[in-house]
């Protein structure tokens, strides 16, 4: 049986958290997670009766999800799980190439000791989970926006996990391929050591080139 999401119509103190955005959370998980596929349609009333909700937050939380690019909007005909191209794959890839090889030269020159370690810790449980992909998957995305968030530059960050959402709804995702995960994780050892060595060049070269090969594993 399914929790459902509270939907109190009566008057109430505003909470921190409104309930839309625990409706857009929720549906971004289920695309996530493909139990909504790419493509497929999206039943207003099915998903209502499912979180016990009304319409109402659940139409506000798919206008959320319509501009993270989760969501599709057609006239008439409703929402969809928005489905990505090749094209839309390749563009993603080097909008985030250029984006997060630039904050990992800042990094490199800029990073204290203790944030440097912040990484390190994460690149070492990285190591351990070479093996096992979901958590790897979860644990690769830390890594990558703890990145950002010790660059410092805001605006990166919310362009970047924008774009990190839309490539998850990639299909042929590069770390589904086989072999993907030991080949990321060399060019992680390959970016780590040129974060430690305060290197800002081989930093951001060896981003782009993580990028890169990220690509062609998602385009093969």
């Amino acid at each position: 049986m399914s929790t459902a999401i509270v939907d109190d119509s009566a008057p109430r103190s505003l909470s921190p958290r409104a309930l839309y955005q625990d409706v857009a959370e929720r549906l971004r998980q289920q695309i996530f997670t493909r139990q909504l596929e790419p493509g497929s349609w999206i039943d207003e009333m099915k998903l209502a009766s499912e979180y016990g909700i009304s319409r109402t937050p659940l139409r506000e939380a798919l206008k959320v999800l319509a501009v993270e690019g989760l969501v599709t909007m057609k006239v008439r005909r409703g929402a969809y799980v928005t489905e990505v191209s090749r094209e839309d794959v390749a563009q993603v890839y080097h909008l985030l190439g250029l984006l997060e090889s630039d904050a990992a030269a800042l990094v490199a020159r800029n990073a204290t000791d203790a944030q440097r370690q912040q990484l390190r810790e994460l690149h070492d449980r990285l190591e351990k989970q070479v093996r096992q992909r979901d958590a790897f998957f979860a644990t690769n995305e830390q890594f990558h926006l703890l990145l950002l968030e010790i660059a410092g530059n805001r605006w990166t960050q919310q362009i970047v996990t924008d774009l990190r959402k839309v490539m998850k709804l990639n299909r042929h995702h590069s770390l589904f391929k086989q072999g993907r995960l030991t080949e990321s994780l060399a060019e992680h050892r390959a970016l780590m050591q040129a974060i430690e060595a305060r290197d800002p060049e081989d930093a951001q070269r060896m981003m782009r080139a993580h990028f890169d090969s990220g690509l062609e594993a998602a385009a093969a």
